[in-house]
């Protein structure tokens, strides 16, 4: 396994425009970014999730509402909350992650270090489990 998950917070630049909150690739990222992708026009309550990577890392923003999410790297459980632009979390591969949109509207912004490939899913707890105890 490549490290624990971690809450990162951005730097953020406010003037009388409004905010703006950045992360970069070596600094506040780990990991260089090869794709990004977006949940939106989600449900309150309907879970999103339910699978792990084997390689690739994510790093998970609510852009907009809030976000209850569960790691589990297969020894331990933690529970996060995701309610601001400015904080994202960092999830290495290797954990099994779920998560929760807690209003309507909410929107989750994902930057991934791999481009998306099936074969570095884990879709089943079974397969999750069988793979963290084999490394």
């Amino acid at each position: 396994m490549t490290g624990s998950c971690t809450l990162i917070t951005m730097p953020v630049r406010r003037d009388e425009r409004g905010a703006l909150a950045f992360v970069e690739c070596g600094k506040q990222l780990p990991f260089e970014v090869r794709r990004e992708f977006h949940l939106f026009d989600l449900r309150a309550g309907v879970a999103r999730g339910g699978h792990a990577h084997k390689a690739c890392h994510q790093f998970l923003v609510a852009m907009a509402g809030e976000f209850s999410v569960t790691t589990d790297d297969g020894s331990e459980v933690r529970s996060w909350t995701l309610s601001a632009p400015a904080h994202g979390l960092h999830v290495p591969p290797g954990h099994w992650v779920e998560l929760i949109p807690q209003t309507e509207g909410a929107v989750l912004s994902v930057l991934a270090s791999h481009g998306y490939d099936e074969a570095d899913y884990l879709r089943s707890r079974e397969a999750f489990i069988r793979h963290v105890h084999s490394s």
